[in-house]
């Protein structure tokens, strides 16, 4: 198998959509030998925060000189973003024989009566299998969707399970309720495990503490906010203190980042206290060396063009409370794509009455993306100031004529078109094109 017959095999198995559930995910381990049982895993789930914390998580033991991989959905830029080794992604080569691998004991599956595997649990497998044969130190694993009935959750060498914020999302598969969408993530805690939570409301953190109970867990944290102190924002970098550890540097943007670096510095300090060897100057290093793609992301400063992955209500207040933060009075010009299966109108309701313009689009040939002409005319009933355009690269090139050189530009929401976004910015900017319109 080939790169492009392996993404072609990938594509054409979206036709077993997504199914909750381990069962599947458990009969394509066991025809592999278990690759799974082979490392030591820090499991991470939540709504927002996961891809950020994993990446100040892994930096950090990577500076240490541990090997680490790191696998996480879903991806920016490139399919092979997925699977991870020392924070590169793999080459085309390991992803079409890991694929070729796979793809022979799945379809072994569905010729037997089992269920075929879905494309997030084929790819699962791929990345057990890369992270067994490299024999990584650490697997910094992020969760698909929930936990408890995520692929991801059929590891049982847990040395940590972290918790992100967590809010309404995926109601139709997670439950309606906080509850309910708590206890399928607080589903990742294993026997004798730590964990680690962001801060959560009293009913999520109540959830926590009762599966953290029955499940054995060794020991529970729960972030305090008031632990974090002396915030110095800016638009290169952020300095906060958490603790003991005083003025901690992290070039990530948004006000939420700091969140998310504090529970991954929890995280560090408790595999210290698991016996790990970590050293403060290297955490230091590693976290201001951290860079996740998409999150509050700035591409351009004349004018300022920021890409940010917030496609849910909770995020979108974050998204909303950092633009105020950062750019209080400045214009504001957004560019917008959303899956039709996120609550789409909520994050409309949070963030677009703070843009004099809103130019929507949508993901061709996803048949999750909502539609630019349906985003737009749910846009309008917030903010009449819309264009909708029939391309990632038409928004561009719009929103950059109608922008002066103090205007920002932010284009946010489902991350798959936020790859394009990037790569028709940086195209433009390779170009030498002007970097404003007026």
């Amino acid at each position: 198998m080939k790169y492009q017959e392996a993404m072609e095999y990938i594509d054409s198995c979206a036709a077993y959509g997504i199914v909750p559930g381990l069962e599947s995910i458990i009969e394509l381990l066991r025809r592999l030998d278990n690759p799974e049982k082979f490392n030591k895993f820090i499991h991470i789930a939540g709504t927002n925060g996961k891809g950020s914390t994993l990446a100040f998580i892994s930096t950090a033991l990577m500076q240490n000189g541990y090997k680490v991989g790191r696998y996480v959905s879903p991806t920016i830029v490139e399919y092979r973003e997925r699977f991870q080794i020392q924070g590169k992604p793999i080459s085309k080569a390991e992803v079409a024989r890991l694929m070729e691998q796979v793809a022979v004991h799945a379809d072994a599956m569905e010729q037997e009566g089992f269920s075929h595997p879905t494309p997030f649990e084929i790819e699962t497998a791929m990345a057990f299998l890369l992270f067994k044969e490299k024999k990584c130190d650490f697997v910094v694993l992020e969760t698909g969707m929930g936990g408890l009935l995520d692929a991801t959750n059929v590891i049982e060498n847990t040395l940590i399970a972290v918790l992100t914020s967590i809010d309404k999302d995926h109601s139709a598969y997670l439950g309606e309720s906080l509850e309910e969408i708590a206890t399928q993530k607080a589903g990742i805690i294993k026997n004798n495990c730590v964990v680690v939570s962001a801060c959560q409301e009293e009913p999520i953190e109540d959830v926590i503490k009762k599966t953290a109970y029955s499940k054995g867990a060794s020991e529970i944290v729960f972030l305090n906010s008031k632990d974090i102190k002396k915030i110095k924002y800016g638009l290169q970098k952020t300095r906060f203190s958490y603790n003991n550890m005083e003025k901690v540097e992290i070039s990530l943007l948004g006000s939420y980042q700091i969140k998310n670096a504090a529970l991954a510095l929890e995280v560090l300090n408790q595999l210290q206290r698991l016996g790990y060897q970590l050293k403060e100057e290297k955490i230091r290093k590693a976290f201001i060396k951290t860079n996740w793609p998409a999150r509050f992301q700035i591409l351009d400063r004349k004018p300022y063009f920021i890409v940010d992955g917030a496609h849910n209500p909770a995020a979108a207040k974050e998204l909303r409370s950092s633009l105020e933060f950062y750019f209080t009075n400045k214009k504001i010009i957004y560019i917008m794509g959303m899956f039709r299966d996120k609550d789409y109108t909520t994050v409309i309701d949070h963030t677009c009455d703070l843009a004099s313009h809103i130019i929507t689009v949508s993901k061709k040939g996803n048949p999750r993306a909502l539609s630019a002409l349906e985003l737009g005319e749910q846009v309008a009933k917030v903010n009449p100031m819309v264009t909708v355009a029939d391309s990632v690269e038409e928004a561009v090139e719009l929103s950059y004529l109608l922008a002066d050189r103090d205007t920002v530009i932010v284009a946010f929401g489902s991350l798959a078109y936020l790859g394009d976004c990037m790569k028709a910015v940086a195209c433009r900017k390779e170009m030498g094109k002007d970097t404003h319109g007026q």
